[in-house]
């Protein structure tokens, strides 16, 4: 990584100092000589990176993060590149949040790092620096580890694919290494970006497996707003079964919005209503020789005696 030098005021530059560049073009030169500095930048000069994976969230934790910094400014500086086609006009690689949370509290200036780098490199910065997150979504994963890929296969990593529909296994492999997880799951996080936007926040919402996602991403769009509408309409979820099943008849050409509604129809043991009631609550009540099955049993006749003696007591009442 580039060094990091101390912060200084941009170079002022009154005309070409070589015939036939601009001031723009030396300035450029100028500023790169310098290939990480430290500066106190605008917040309205920081755009934010395009198809940056990372959401930004207003929540408690954004409230906490926006007074702390209204309080004690930021302590860990931003990261941004220098824009090619804007002078001294930036691109945010990490700290999107605090960007967000100084805008928020009222900040006009924030500190940053600021690296002469190409999209391609700060595109793989972005990923390294968010992806060892404490909490990340899987939608915010999958889009990471893509962006990562596509960063990789321009500047010029070997991308031999080995299937039309998945990543290039030698791409694939060395970004699970950076990561510390196998190649296979970087190939089937990269998969769900083929997901509908509504499926991945279902996904997002823990409504939806990573392995039925997986699959689900197989479908065409169509299909996947069939299993959308269904969702809703049926208040299911398909199981990994019920949706490896819909991948494979997607494959052969069999599949249709019926058979996807009589899969989805069936009764699945997984989501058959049920009521947990917290062992301590029961405790005392039922003789500690009952096995699991015994207990339930003894339960289930408790109320039913229960509900006759209301029952009685309404009689009694009229």
């Amino acid at each position: 990584m580039a060094k990091i030098l101390k912060s200084k005021e941009p170079e002022q530059i009154t005309e070409p100092a070589e015939k036939g560049k601009s001031m723009y073009e030396l300035a450029h030169e100028l500023r790169a000589k310098d290939s990480t500095i430290r500066r106190e930048i605008s917040v309205f000069d920081i755009a934010p990176f395009p198809d940056n994976p990372y959401k930004v969230i207003e929540n408690e934790d954004m409230n906490e993060l926006t007074e702390s910094i209204r309080k004690n400014g930021i302590f860990t500086p931003l990261m941004v590149r220098s824009l090619e086609d804007e002078f001294y006009r930036y691109e945010l690689i990490s700290g999107h949040r605090r960007l967000f949370a100084a805008k928020k509290a009222g900040l006009e200036k924030v500190p940053a790092f600021v690296y002469e780098i190409s999209r391609d490199e700060a595109a793989v910065m972005v990923v390294d620096s968010n992806l060892h997150r404490e909490h990340i979504l899987p939608s915010e994963k999958a889009f990471s580890y893509k962006l990562k890929y596509e960063a990789l296969k321009h500047q010029g990593k070997r991308t031999d694919l080995t299937s039309e529909q998945i990543a290039p296994k030698l791409t694939t492999e060395l970004i699970a290494e950076q990561d510390g997880t196998s190649k296979d799951t970087v190939k089937r996080y990269i998969r769900l970006t083929n997901l509908i936007s509504e499926l991945l926040d279902l996904m997002d919402k823990n409504k939806i497996a990573f392995p039925v996602g997986v699959e689900l991403s197989y479908l065409d769009e169509d299909k996947q707003y069939t299993v959308l509408g269904l969702i809703e309409e049926l208040d299911c979820t398909p199981s990994y079964a019920q949706a490896n099943r819909m991948h494979k008849d997607f494959i052969t050409g069999i599949l249709t919005d019926n058979s996807i509604e009589e899969m989805l129809s069936a009764d699945k043991p997984n989501q058959r209503e049920t009521l947990k009631i917290p062992t301590e609550r029961l405790q005392g009540k039922i003789p500690r020789s009952f096995t699991k099955a015994q207990a339930e049993d003894y339960v289930v006749k408790a109320v039913e005696y229960y509900h006759r003696y209301l029952q009685r007591q309404r009689e009694n009442s009229r």
